[in-house]
């Protein structure tokens, strides 16, 4: 899949998961994750691109020994610690309120980035 189309589809699960914990179905979780506008969507969308480009691949490195210790799951971890820096430099119109809502956020992207890879991967 192409750059400008992964952005624009993480800009709309930004958008689509700020929606659902904005509504009363999210309970508990109730306005944990804000994203202010569409526009902040997508500059949030090309730094956690730009993040995962840079970033990720160093605390993949460093983090080896327990990702493979947790089987894989400790990468949901770096996906999270990539929400957090995005959320902080993108500033309060993209935040969470708990490191708990960032990691939900980042397994339902990595699920949605899995399906959406896997149909653009047969065209």
């Amino acid at each position: 899949m192409g750059f400008w189309r992964r952005i624009f589809f993480n800009a709309l699960i930004f958008l689509a998961l700020a929606g659902f914990f904005q509504s009363s179905w999210a309970g508990s979780l109730q306005n944990s994750f804000v994203v202010s506008s569409v526009w902040v969507a997508i500059l949030a969308s090309l730094v956690l691109a730009l993040l995962n480009a840079v970033v990720r691949p160093i605390l993949f490195v460093l983090s080896l020994p327990i990702t493979i210790l947790t089987l894989g799951l400790f990468s949901i971890v770096i996906n999270a610690a990539m929400l957090e820096l995005t959320s902080a430099l993108v500033g309060n119109s993209f935040a969470f309120t708990s490191f708990g809502t960032t990691m939900i956020i980042a397994i339902v992207m990595a699920l949605f980035n899995a399906i959406i890879s896997d149909h653009y991967a047969r065209d």
